[in-house]
C-alpha cells in the first residue's frame, strides 16, 4: 500500500480546502479518535472535507496513488469502520449542515451531521426524520444501512423517507441521485451502506413529531423474563401505529425514578413510547402493567429530542463495543429460551440486548423498493450489544454476544442481518443479508465503484 509522506501530502492538501492532518500534527489524535475504543487506528492522513468538491478530490487523489479509504461521519459504529491504518481517512465531521423547509416538510442535512443536530433543526418546527436512538450517532452510516428507531412504527425507517442525495462515486463525480436522476444508485444507497460512493448531503421528508411525546418503562426481574417476552409477542402487534415498545434486556439504571435497591440490577423491561394522545399510551402501560407486575415502573411526557438522548449516557464515547443482530419473525418459546438463559451471562452492566418491533409503517414499503436487506414482514430486530468499561470485560462480553447470537441462530430468519448491527461483515452473512437483491446490488457496485475501492463495510463485492 502506497504510504502518505511529504510531496504527496502537500499535493493532497493543494487539492482539498479543508484540514489535511499528518501522524503527529495538532489535531490528527483527536479527529482519528472514534466512538468505539476498541478500535485504535492511525490513517496515512485524515482530509477533513468542507465540501463534496473536498471530497471528490480526496476520493481521486486516493484511487490515483492505490490508496484504501475510510470514509467517517459520526464514528459511530461499533465495527470502527471509520478508520484505518495507514490510508486516507475521508472524515465528513465538518460537512454537519442541517436546513429545513417547514412547508415543504423536508431537510437538506451533512452527511457528517448528528442525529442530535438533525433533531434540533426539525424540532424548531415540531418535524422529525426517523432515525436512530442515539444522538451522537452519524446520520449518513445509520442512514444508508437503513435506519431503525422509536419511529419507525409509525413513519418507516430513515431510507423510507430519504428524498434524494447528494453522492461522490469511485469516479470522484459528484451526483444527484433520486428517483429521476440516476434511480439505480439512488436504490442502492438506501440500504446498501457506504458501498457505493460518499453521501455528502441527505434530503428526508419529514414528520410532524412532538414536540412531546410520552414515554413509561416496566422493568421485570430476572424469573420474570419469559413472562415479559411472551406479553410483548401477543400485544406489540396489536398496538396502535402511534405507539412504539422497546423489548429489553439491561440493568436498571441508576436513575432517581429507580428504586434503589434495583438500580443497576439485572432485568427485563419495556419502553413504551406514544406518539399520539396521552391517554392512549396510559392505556397500554396500564395494560401491561395490569397483565404482569413489574417490580417498577414510571411515566412521563418528555420532548422529543430527550427522548432520542435517553440512553445517549449509557452509549457514551469512550466504551469497548461489539455487536451482532439477528430477526426473528415471532418470539417464540425456544427463541425466549435463549434470550432469558443467556442474557444474565453476561459481565458488563452496559452490555444489552434490545428487540425493536418491525411493522406498520415499515412494513407498507414495497420489498423491492430499496435495496435494504431486512424483509418488509413483520418481525423483531435483535440486537446484541457487548457495551463494556474495559477491554477486559469487551473479552468477556465478546464471547457472550457469539454464543448467545449462535444460540438464537435456528430460531431466526437466517445469518443474515440488519448491515448496521454487524461488527464482523463475514461475506456469507452479508449475502444472505441482501438475498436475491445481492446481484443487482453487485452488478449497481461494478457500474459505480468496479475496483471496490469503497471496501470499509459489509461490503458487497463488484459484479
Amino acid at each position: 500500500m502506497t504510504q502518505l509522506a511529504g510531496s504527496a501530502l502537500d499535493d493532497l492538501r493543494e487539492q482539498v480546502a479543508g484540514p489535511v492532518l499528518a501522524p503527529g500534527e495538532s489535531g490528527y489524535d483527536e479527529a482519528r479518535r472514534i466512538w468505539n475504543a476498541a478500535v485504535d487506528r492511525r490513517p496515512g492522513a485524515i482530509a477533513r472535507c468542507t465540501s463534496a468538491a473536498d471530497v471528490s478530490a480526496a476520493v481521486r487523489y486516493a484511487a490515483r496513488h492505490g490508496l484504501e479509504i475510510s470514509v467517517r461521519g459520526g464514528a459511530h459504529s461499533p465495527a470502527g469502520t471509520a478508520v484505518l491504518d495507514d490510508g486516507l481517512m475521508i472524515d465528513l465531521s465538518l460537512l454537519n449542515h442541517v436546513t429545513v423547509d417547514p412547508e415543504a416538510k423536508r431537510a437538506r442535512v451533512g452527511g457528517g451531521a448528528l442525529l442530535g443536530q438533525l433533531d434540533a433543526a426539525t424540532q424548531a418546527h415540531g418535524l422529525a426524520v426517523p432515525a436512530g436512538m442515539v444522538s451522537h450517532t452519524g446520520v449518513g452510516g445509520l442512514t444508508l444501512g437503513g435506519g431503525m428507531g422509536w419511529l419507525t412504527r409509525k413513519a418507516g425507517m430513515s431510507i423510507d423517507n430519504l428524498v434524494s442525495a447528494e453522492v461522490v462515486t469511485a469516479a470522484g463525480d459528484i451526483l444527484r441521485v433520486s428517483d429521476d436522476d440516476h434511480a439505480d444508485l439512488f436504490w442502492a444507497i438506501r440500504g446498501g451502506g457506504g458501498n457505493f460512493g460518499v453521501v455528502t448531503e441527505f434530503e428526508f421528508r419529514l414528520h410532524e413529531v412532538g414536540p412531546l411525546v410520552q414515554w413509561a418503562i416496566l422493568f421485570y426481574g430476572l424469573d420474570q423474563g419469559a413472562a415479559m417476552f411472551r406479553l410483548a409477542e401477543e400485544l406489540v402487534p396489536e398496538l396502535p401505529q402511534d405507539v412504539n415498545v422497546v423489548v429489553a434486556a439491561l440493568n436498571a439504571p441508576p436513575a432517581p425514578f429507580v428504586p434503589e435497591h434495583l438500580q443497576m440490577q439485572p432485568g427485563y423491561a419495556l419502553l413504551i413510547t406514544g406518539f399520539g394522545s396521552a391517554e392512549v399510551h396510559e392505556e397500554v402501560v396500564a395494560r401491561f402493567a395490569a397483565e404482569l407486575t413489574p417490580l417498577f415502573d414510571f411515566a412521563t411526557p418528555m420532548p422529543y429530542t430527550a427522548l432520542q438522548q435517553l440512553i445517549d449516557e449509557a452509549n457514551a464515547w469512550g466504551h469497548f463495543a461489539y455487536d451482532k443482530g439477528s430477526y426473528l419473525e415471532s418470539l417464540s418459546t425456544d427463541a425466549i429460551d435463549v434470550l432469558t438463559e443467556w442474557f444474565p451471562r453476561k459481565t458488563s452492566p452496559g452490555s444489552v440486548v434490545l428487540l425493536y418491533r418491525l411493522d406498520h409503517a415499515y412494513s407498507a414499503v414495497d420489498e423491492d423498493a430499496t435495496a435494504f436487506g431486512g424483509g418488509r414482514s413483520p418481525r423483531w430486530a435483535v440486537f446484541m450489544i457487548a457495551v463494556c468499561q474495559t477491554p477486559e470485560e469487551l473479552a468477556a462480553d465478546r464471547g457472550w454476544v457469539r454464543n448467545l447470537w449462535t444460540s438464537l441462530q435456528p430460531h431466526t430468519a437466517g445469518v443474515g442481518s440488519y448491515v448496521n448491527a454487524m461488527s464482523e461483515s463475514e461475506a456469507n452473512r452479508v449475502q444472505a443479508a441482501y438475498g436475491p437483491k445481492y446481484e443487482r446490488l453487485a452488478r449497481i457496485k461494478a457500474e459505480y465503484d468496479p475496483d471496490n475501492l469503497f471496501r470499509r463495510n459489509a461490503n458487497i463485492a463488484p459484479a
